[in-house]
């Protein structure tokens, strides 16, 4: 099961739009963050809008914060970069990897899906996928336990074959939550949260290749 913001498509190509906005760098990170933070306050308090929406809200919000007026221009910006992100240069032979070891690969995003094909399809990357979930069934964000769960009930394979791909430690830590595995990506800007009490991915690699191989490695031998 694949994360796709950050872990397969790759999001600093939204830094140029926020560094014209805010004349500032950082600005698309910390935009990010709040998007993370605010998605799940919304599942906490079973509140819901589709992600898209709530990054055009979190941006707005980001502008108030530091002055800068945000128009229906940027917000359209936006969404034109995200539903057109690339992929990262090693998605597609860290998928194949998986593919031709034999695993089930599949998609589990916070992002709604859209009517036309999405980054993953026109990258050519969709016909490697047997399923592609979103957490809109659920009506909460990762990494509530439902949206895991949800893909479970859905495929009807025992959590403890399972295997979440993520570059996000809160993605893992959900993951591991209802009893799946989890392999960190870390991309040289994530780390594993070393605290007692807190589960660490079963594999950490930097790139996905390196996951890939680990996962195979670790699964069959």
């Amino acid at each position: 099961m694949f994360d796709v913001n950050e872990t397969l498509l790759d999001i600093d190509v939204l830094n140029s739009l926020f560094d014209r906005i805010f004349a500032a760098k950082g600005r698309m990170r910390e935009w990010f963050a709040q998007l993370v933070v605010y998605s799940e306050t919304l599942s906490l308090t079973g509140a819901y809008v589709p992600f898209g929406k709530l990054g055009a809200g979190v941006l707005r919000m980001l502008g108030q914060v530091h002055g800068i007026p945000i128009t229906e221009v940027h917000v359209q910006e936006l969404a034109e970069l995200i539903e057109n992100l690339p992929v990262h240069p090693d998605a597609s032979a860290g998928l194949r990897r998986l593919k031709d070891a034999g695993f089930t690969l599949a998609t589990l995003t916070n992002t709604a899906a859209g009517e036309g094909p999405d980054p993953l399809d026109k990258a050519g990357l969709g016909p490697l996928f047997d399923r592609r979930f979103t957490v809109e069934p659920a009506r909460r964000f990762k990494p509530t336990p439902a949206t895991y769960k949800l893909v479970s009930d859905t495929m009807k394979v025992a959590q403890s074959e399972t295997w979440l791909v993520a570059a996000h430690t809160w993605d893992a830590i959900g993951a591991q939550s209802v009893g799946w595995n989890a392999a960190l990506v870390t991309r040289g800007i994530n780390a594993p949260l070393v605290l007692d009490g807190v589960p660490e991915p079963t594999l950490t690699g930097a790139s996905l290749t390196d996951v890939a191989d680990a996962i195979v490695k670790h699964v069959c031998g």
